[in-house]
């Protein structure tokens, strides 16, 4: 018994860090009708820039405070710059952008401060405690709290604010929420730059797990893919269950199906992908898009 609720615990928190990632895929979705692979990419840059602003001396909670405003700006100007030109054209030209963008990022990462494994502080104490017979770290649940408060306030944000209502409005139909007087560009670069924020609060949370390298994210954006297609591109709740879910069930398989293994693993969200887009193409938390004729 204290071997699965130590799996079901620890899952929780791995699949709380795919779950930022994907709460940022989705708002950038949200926001622009487009996925954005560039964003495991921003989150190792800004676990750098707080790791930059550590090296100067600051607190590890003001390092992370700075790196959170520089990554919202950095989302803006990337949108602002880079992405707003290719508005208007294939939906697929600019997702080759991003994955573009994700390559040069992390190369631009790995030329300044290397690719050697550096060491990054957890914003949560190393202590233990017990938990029904398993010893569950603090920063175990430390670290799904704080998923669970960003969920929460992303779905206020979608649902219950003017912002979120503008957001969705723009990326349902630009040129519509534009005639309606609403700032698209504005809310364009705040929904990349918000994004970037949820980026940079899931790079502080995993640099502490693994060490803090260009390529840390690239496992976790596959993860975070999976969790959006398995939640439904339109529920934020729906994509942190999915992460949570993804990161019990390959704990769990890695040690209950002798087959599966630790090596095999991380072929159980694919199977569940598999799944799910038979029975539900639009993912279990998702709404069907319906166009009217």
């Amino acid at each position: 018994m204290g071997t699965f609720v130590q799996l079901v615990i620890d899952g929780l928190s791995v699949g709380s860090i795919y779950a930022a990632l994907a709460l940022a895929i989705v708002l950038v979705n949200q926001a622009t009708g487009l996925i954005n692979f560039a964003q495991g990419g921003m989150a190792v840059l800004s676990a750098y820039l707080a790791y930059a602003f550590l090296q100067l001396g600051l607190p590890l909670i003001v390092a992370i405070i700075f790196s959170v405003i520089l990554s919202f700006a950095l989302g803006a100007i990337i949108e602002r710059f880079v992405m707003r030109r290719f508005e208007g054209g294939e939906p697929d030209t600019a997702i080759v952008v991003t994955v573009g963008l994700l390559t040069l990022i992390t190369g631009i990462c790995g030329w300044i401060w290397s690719y050697n494994n550096l060491q990054f502080p957890s914003l949560f104490p190393l202590d233990s405690i017990s938990v029904l017979g398993a010893v569950v770290s603090v920063r175990s649940i430390g670290t799904t709290l704080v998923i669970v408060g960003i969920m929460l306030l992303l779905q206020l944000l979608f649902l219950r604010t003017k912002l979120g209502l503008a957001l969705r409005a723009v990326a349902s139909n630009p040129q519509s929420a534009s005639f309606s007087g609403l700032p698209v560009g504005r809310l364009l670069m705040t929904g990349w730059g918000l994004a970037a924020v949820l980026g940079a609060v899931a790079g502080a949370l995993i640099a502490p797990q693994l060490t803090l390298t260009p390529g840390m994210m690239d496992t976790a954006l596959v993860y975070a893919l999976a969790a959006v297609i398995l939640g439904g591109m339109s529920s934020p709740i729906g994509v942190v269950i999915a992460a949570w879910a993804i990161g019990i069930l390959e704990n769990l398989a890695a040690v209950y199906v002798p087959f599966i293994g630790y090596d095999l693993k991380i072929a159980v969200p694919f199977i569940l992908i598999f799944v799910v887009l038979i029975v539900r193409p639009q993912g279990l938390f998702g709404r069907k898009d319906v166009v009217r004729v």
